[in-house]
């Protein structure tokens, strides 16, 4: 039979193993010794912050092209839009040129999208008549009705009015001028040509355009002339060689002082020769005949 001490002193031990807190431990060994310790809990890895992704930057417009301090030439096209222009335009925006188109109403209104394509590509429209006939030989209202019908149809098809005329063949007369004054513009030629409507030959083009490319030279072509269009790669680039800058008529020296009838390039009127860089017969093989007309 067990003493009353020793039962007492069981009793204490066994309350105090059972008012020990209960806790989690890890065992780790050293030798034959344990040793417990308080396990540990792992904290999370802070997620990593997404940076914003930049914004594209806008490409900057390139800055105009100053014709008083850059060798500048203008590439004019009359009777058009033909219906090779917008191979034409593919090319002049592959190679960053600018030129100067000089509508015929009758096409203009056959080929709306070529035109609005034009003025939306940054180039210059001119009016060269409706039907293209010799402006001296009508009275001054016919002359109005070619002249002001253009204007209609192009600035139906683009939402803007031609900035210049040129009259077929480069014929004109005080009657003309007079009217130009009245429409609130420049008349403008040409001081070189490239008789593309004559040889229809790329080589005869390639060279008659590089014999006439001087600095501030307005050169007549046409886009209704293919080989004209397929050349164009090879001319643009050797003029660009020859340090050009393409411009249109608006960039060109001078131009900007010039006053509603006044005449561009200067002098160009007194040559005798303009006649022969343009068809006879106004061309008209190079767009369908449209329905209308005047």
């Amino acid at each position: 039979m067990k003493s009353p001490v020793r039962m007492l002193l069981a009793t204490s031990c066994a309350l105090a193993l059972t008012s020990v807190p209960a806790v989690a431990w890890s065992a780790t060994r050293s030798g034959s010794d344990i040793t417990a310790k308080p396990a540990s809990t792992p904290k999370p890895s802070p997620k990593p912050t997404a940076k914003p992704s930049p914004k594209p930057s806008a490409k900057p417009k390139p800055a105009p092209v100053d014709c008083a301090k850059v060798k500048c030439i203008a590439l004019t096209f009359d009777d058009g839009p033909g219906k090779y222009a917008d191979k034409l335009l593919d090319t002049l925006k592959k190679y960053d040129a600018k030129a100067s188109f000089m509508l015929e109403g009758q096409y203009a209104k056959s080929r709306p999208a070529f035109v609005k394509r034009m003025v939306t590509e940054g180039h210059d429209i001119g009016n060269h008549s409706y039907t293209h006939p010799h402006l001296r030989e009508l009275s001054e209202d016919r002359i109005r009705e070619e002249l002001n019908k253009t204007v209609e149809v192009v600035k139906k098809a683009s939402g803007k009015a031609p900035a210049m005329i040129r009259p077929p063949y480069g014929e004109l007369d005080n009657r003309v001028v007079e009217i130009a004054k009245e429409m609130g513009l420049p008349i403008v030629l040409w001081n070189g040509g490239s008789r593309d409507w004559a040889t229809k030959n790329e080589k005869a083009i390639y060279d008659e355009v590089l014999k006439n490319a001087k600095r501030d030279g307005v050169i007549l072509m046409h886009d209704w002339v293919p080989q004209t269009v397929t050349v164009m790669p090879k001319l643009l680039a050797a003029l660009k060689k020859q340090g050009y800058h393409m411009v249109g008529i608006s960039a060109m020296r001078g131009v900007k002082d010039l006053k509603p009838g006044d005449i561009y390039p200067v002098g160009s009127e007194k040559d005798d020769d303009l006649s022969s860089d343009t068809p006879l017969d106004g061309g008209g093989e190079y767009a369908e005949s449209p329905e209308d007309g005047l």
